[in-house]
């Protein structure tokens, strides 16, 4: 990677909100030695998107993240980013790709015994070659972006969780990535700083140009940021959803088991949803307690 200088935001053009696509997935399937645990998965996330990955308890959420990660090989198919190979790739291919890329991991993965500053510091160290007072302005200017201005000598142990989800993601745009994975960033958190979290997301995306690809479950922040969504369904093991929550919800087409996940969150609270099927119709139609709750609430692999 050459010298960087962790950077003056992006400012996204008209480009930025391209239709191109920087991830391609054809074909794939994924499993543990002769168990799949999906299949036929195919999606491109665009320039700019807010991407969810989601679906319910054991569908491969988490897996498909790895996958797209590098960190697991899928089994068939391919996955390509900014038109170039991942799977089937090389390990320079990967190399290639990670450089362009950041991960927040659910806890935040923040050293302990370091500073959030430090934290930050440790990925410009090893792939840049600022100098150390540039390194501590670009922490500094990170921990901005994040809204934790001020809190650069602080540990882990002295803020929030949501304070530690938001230094997390400070961290991982220490090296101005194109994208950012996300692995459950809401878990964990109160309603509230779930939703600055969300609201962060979308700040950091129109003032990037940051594409994220989220992993969750959490239908308020599906709902509330994200641009389209892929629904994986571990009955069926394949993707059984692909577009925008709001139009899937409100599409006859839309299969079963993603309106039922679609409208679990309602169904919980009140026990009744508007008829999505039919949206111009005024009447309700009542979802079951038990169909709802067997969905899961966690990803198991």
């Amino acid at each position: 990677m050459p010298e960087a200088s962790a950077s003056t935001p992006r400012q996204p053009g008209p480009e930025a909100r391209s239709q191109a696509p920087v991830i391609s997935i054809e074909g794939l399937q994924v499993g543990y030695g002769s168990y799949v645990l999906m299949r036929d998965v195919a999606f491109n996330v665009r320039r700019g998107d807010i991407f969810f990955i989601t679906g319910g308890s054991g569908c491969g959420k988490s897996t498909l993240l790895r996958v797209l990660m590098g960190f697991k090989e899928p089994q068939k198919g391919s996955v390509r980013f900014f038109g170039q190979p991942f799977w089937p790739g090389t390990d320079q291919d990967r190399l290639a790709v990670r450089r362009r890329t950041g991960v927040l991991f659910q806890q935040g993965a923040l050293w302990s015994s370091m500073t959030l500053a430090e934290n930050i510091a440790v990925p410009l160290r090893q792939y840049t070659g600022l100098s150390e007072r540039d390194i501590r302005r670009q922490a500094t200017l990170k921990l901005s972006l994040a809204g934790l201005s001020g809190f650069e000598d602080y540990y882990p142990s002295e803020i929030s969780g949501g304070m530690r989800k938001r230094a997390g993601l400070a961290r991982a745009l220490a090296l101005d990535p194109d994208i950012l994975f996300l692995d459950e960033p809401s878990a964990g958190l109160d309603p509230v700083s779930a939703k600055l979290l969300d609201d962060l997301i979308v700040e950091l995306r129109n003032g990037l140009g940051t594409t994220f690809v989220i992993v969750s479950h959490e239908l308020a922040s599906i709902y509330a940021i994200a641009t389209r969504i892929v629904f994986l369904d571990a009955q069926a093991r394949t993707m059984a959803g692909l577009g925008s929550p709001k139009e899937m919800v409100r599409d006859p087409a839309t299969k079963e088991s993603a309106m039922m996940f679609l409208t679990r969150g309602q169904a919980g609270q009140a026990g009744m949803v508007d008829d999505p099927q039919s949206p111009e119709i005024t009447g309700m139609v009542r979802i079951r307690q038990d169909q709802a709750a067997s969905l899961g609430d966690k990803d198991s692999l």
